[in-house]
């Protein structure tokens, strides 16, 4: 049997949350050795801590060092850091941060872990990550197909796609690639996935440097108070757990 999803919130621009469990209603995945306490802050309120992160040779030694620590992968996290390098000089006046990526991209697809997904050394997923049909089923939204199937596999449906799961019409919209090579945006791929997600969250929010900015654009990535919760709680144990490793 295939395993169940439970669709949270689904937001007109933005991507799709899902919980994936199994048949017997339980989370399929072991839990992670890195835990995060939920939090019960006031939407438009906190800002999750802002540590440091390094760019150029000292990355990837940071990357490691915080992998082993948060259970994040570390080219994932080279994603995250890299795509606030790169909105910093595209949109210097949103300030995203790593760790805002880091929060939505552990609801949405465990940093590109879910069911077993392996991040490439180039960033490209072992294996597509992609959500269930949006027909309409109970606590799922009715999206007909928008990308005939080209970025979802799904003619008649859209499905959400990607590590930071995305809506193939919002994908069409706002996708970036990160590498500047010229070729398509690859939602399977996580640099340009975290780079889109940045994009689409400075776009959302203005300045993530506020509270009001930053839970304006995660919410807008995905309209509930539940959600911002647990990207917020993620955010802020990332945060934590990187400044004492600093």
């Amino acid at each position: 049997m295939a395993r169940l999803l439970v669709v949270t919130a689904l937001v007109t621009l933005g991507a799709v949350t899902v919980v994936l469990l199994d048949d017997a209603g339980n989370d399929p995945k072991p839990p992670p050795p890195f835990t995060v306490t939920s939090l019960d802050v006031r939407p438009g309120t906190a800002v999750p801590p802002v540590p440091p992160v390094p760019s150029g040779p000292e990355l990837d030694d940071w990357a490691s060092k915080v992998s082993r620590a948060t259970d994040i992968p570390a080219r994932t996290l080279i994603a995250y850091a890299r795509a606030e390098t790169q909105m910093r000089g595209r949109l210097p006046d949103c300030k995203l941060t790593w760790i805002t990526l880091a929060g939505v991209g552990r609801v949405e697809s465990h940093h590109g872990k879910y069911g077993g997904t392996r991040v490439g050394e180039d960033g490209t997923l072992s294996k597509p990550i992609i959500g269930v049909p949006l027909d309409g089923s109970p606590g799922v939204r009715a999206i007909p197909d928008t990308d005939q199937g080209r970025l979802d596999g799904d003619a008649q449906w859209d499905r959400a796609v990607g590590s930071m799961q995305f809506l193939p019409s919002t994908w069409q919209e706002w996708s970036l690639r990160a590498s500047g090579d010229g070729a398509a945006p690859d939602p399977q791929n996580v640099d340009d996935s975290a780079l889109t997600a940045g994009r689409y969250l400075c776009e959302s929010g203005g300045d993530l440097s506020t509270g009001e900015g930053w839970w304006k654009a995660v919410m807008t990535y995905n309209e509930s108070t539940k959600y911002g919760r647990d990207v917020y709680s993620g955010a802020a144990a990332y945060a934590r757990k990187a400044a004492e490793l600093a």
